[in-house]
């Protein structure tokens, strides 16, 4: 009986290898901060990787789109089930992640005998302004964290992911136009499909966008846009790479 804690720990501890090995390649996902609202972007190969959620929340992820779905939906119900219980305006991403997704997917995931969900998401919040932008950044054993404002990368591998974050948020400094940031997010997509440095030898600006340029070929993108300056109740917009000028 005694040794019986620790095959629970081995296991998890395998479970979340498995996890990772499973999501090595995954087409990660991109969410920045604007004056004007909350730009989220994906590439995929016909699955989709960015959603709304609420009146001003937004969804990007990675992973095997039948569990992406899964959380997706379990999303949409908690946040129609705490507008028709509260008020609509009372929906908060917070309430959504800490006492529901999250929750939910540590629970999925400590469950050795079940399968565990392969996803990594972002989420994120419209604020009054670009400060009050809440971001979300959840993994797949349940775990998350907040930020405030900014720009983020949601990835399969967090070594590669934090490298790809400091590199984004330096590069992306003083930019605004959407168009600028969906590049830039365009970038950092084919630097991490191909295992490119963040920090030596780092591609120059006209290899990078031949390169995401050259790989969209057989991809398509995916544009999610959170409008701040609307008068519409829901802010959520889908955007495609030629409303963009991509």
């Amino acid at each position: 009986m005694t040794e019986e804690p620790y095959r629970w720990l081995e296991a998890v501890a395998n479970r979340r290898d498995y996890v990772r090995e499973q999501l090595k390649g995954g087409s990660p996902v991109f969410a920045a901060s604007l004056p004007d609202g909350i730009l989220l972007l994906g590439v995929g190969s016909g699955q989709s990787k960015v959603f709304e959620i609420f009146d001003r929340h937004a969804m990007a992820g990675l992973g095997h789109p039948a569990d992406i779905e899964k959380i997706r939906q379990a999303a949409l119900d908690a946040a129609h089930m705490e507008a028709f219980t509260r008020a609509p305006e009372d929906v908060s991403l917070r309430r959504l992640v800490s006492f529901g997704l999250s929750g939910q997917l540590k629970t999925n995931f400590e469950q050795i005998f079940s399968a565990p969900f392969l996803i990594e998401l972002l989420l994120a919040e419209l604020g009054i302004d670009p400060s009050k932008d809440l971001f979300f950044r959840l993994h797949f054993d349940g775990s998350f964290q907040t930020h405030f404002g900014g720009a983020y990368v949601c990835a399969s591998q967090m070594d590669t992911e934090s490298a790809a974050q400091k590199w984004l948020t330096e590069t992306i400094k003083g930019k605004t136009d959407r168009k600028q940031v969906a590049q830039i997010f365009l970038e950092v997509w084919w630097m991490l499909m191909h295992g490119k440095s963040f920090t030596t030898s780092t591609p120059n600006e006209s290899e990078r966008e031949s390169g995401w340029r050259a790989d969209l070929n057989e991809k398509s993108v995916e544009i999610g846009w959170l409008d701040r300056k609307t008068s519409r109740l829901i802010r959520y917009e889908s955007l495609t790479a030629e409303q963009l000028g991509l």
